[in-house]
């Protein structure tokens, strides 16, 4: 292969227009880093060392002396949030705000910092104000998610379902799961406000939104139980079953309790044993149990209990069926038997807890949203002595 001759004249050009850029990039360079005042450099240094308070009395220096690094602003503002100076980090970017030498994206930049400072302070009215004027713009998404979270804070449910709805269609993002919670806790809120057909209606708004939505189901159930329609109640409760069978001990309760009221409890007794051979479940024993005891004696409730826990061996099992042979059992064996029961309840007492799937939260009561990370969903209607048996 020939190598042209111009080639080799080229060479040497295109060498020294490179070095003559590197020079002219590092003059400039040299030329930025010296008129910067020098308490810069020591706020960079304190924060690669991890002194972020001495670093944040250096960049306040260099605000002072020059008010124009704007750059430095923001993250003054934002160091200042995140230690929990939240009044520090509000004027600061206040100030940018009411600066008239910013352009459009500067602004819009200070406001949706002012409105994550206004949300950490608590101050949602002024949060949202903030974070609402951002719409349409380039901060116009990330806003909207901050919105949702004051929404919900504020248990406004009706704009939380607008602004879901909206991320959805802009982001392709699914938030079904999100909106059906919201319908469901607005319609939560109108029952409490003696508002049953409203109720309903937003009951049935979530199962729109999504047709698995357990708790929907389990509110329109709730509904006609309060109005004393139980047959109907009866009926909501049993579609839970199709849904999602591991949300059945959360209406099981429920359910025996409208059996009661239409003085059909040994109906429900066979439901519930067939709940119980179907879906193991610590909480359907429980019910089971105490329902067997009350229509048919210890013994068939001991029996109940014994076939479960060869079943599904678990401690929670093994208390419920010490109880029904401390029941049995003659009086001179009772005493040992209940010391045994005593035993097993008290270390049951600590481990029968629901667990959050996203951040591990534990606690005795279910809940449809997480309180230690907000997730919704995220606790398994089963507890987590449950989980740690299944293969």
């Amino acid at each position: 292969m020939e190598i042209e001759l111009w080639w080799l004249l080229a060479l040497p050009l295109f060498f020294g227009l490179g070095w003559a850029a590197a020079r002219v990039d590092i003059r400039h360079l040299v030329s930025e880093s010296k008129a910067l005042p020098r308490s810069y450099f020591k706020g960079l240094n304190f924060l690669l060392n991890e002194q972020p308070d001495k670093a944040i009395d250096a960049f306040i220096e260099v605000v002072s002396v020059d008010p124009e690094t704007i750059e430095l602003h923001f993250a003054l503002g934002n160091l200042f949030r995140r230690r929990g100076e939240i009044e520090r980090a509000i004027r600061m970017h206040t100030s940018l705000v009411n600066r008239g030498d910013l352009n459009e994206e500067q602004r819009l930049h200070a406001l949706y910092e002012l409105g994550q400072d206004y949300l950490k302070s608590g101050l949602l009215d002024r949060a949202e104000e903030a974070l609402t004027k951002l719409g349409g713009s380039s901060y116009g998404g990330r806003a909207q998610v901050f919105l949702l979270e004051i929404f919900q804070l504020e248990k406004d449910w009706e704009k939380a379902i607008a602004v879901a709805a909206r991320i959805e269609a802009e982001t392709g993002i699914s938030k079904q799961k999100e909106i059906a919670q919201f319908h469901c806790e607005h319609a939560v809120s109108l029952m409490a406000q003696s508002r049953p057909g409203e109720a309903r209606a937003q009951a049935e708004a979530a199962l729109k939104a999504n047709r698995k939505a357990v708790r929907a189901q389990i509110i329109l159930g709730d509904i006609a139980a309060q109005a004393g329609r139980h047959e109907e109640a009866i009926e909501a409760w049993q579609k839970v079953e199709s849904q999602d069978p591991a949300y059945l001990s959360l209406v099981a309760a429920k359910l025996v309790e409208s059996y009661r009221q239409l003085g059909r409890l040994k109906e429900c007794m066979t439901l519930l044993r067939g709940y119980l051979e179907r879906y193991s479940s610590l909480d359907l024993l429980d019910l089971a149990f105490q329902l067997c005891l009350e229509l048919e004696g210890v013994e068939p409730a001991y029996k109940l209990v014994r076939d479960e826990l060869r079943r599904s061996p678990t401690l929670l099992g093994l208390d419920k069926l010490l109880e029904a042979q401390v029941m049995a059992a003659p009086p001179e064996r009772q005493a040992d038997l209940q010391l045994v029961k005593n035993l097993v309840h008290r270390h049951t007492h600590r481990v029968a807890r629901y667990a959050c799937e996203n951040c591990g939260f534990k606690a005795r009561q279910f809940f449809w949203r997480c309180p230690g990370c907000g997730g919704w969903e995220t606790y398994p209607p089963k507890r987590a002595e449950e989980f740690d048996l299944t293969p």
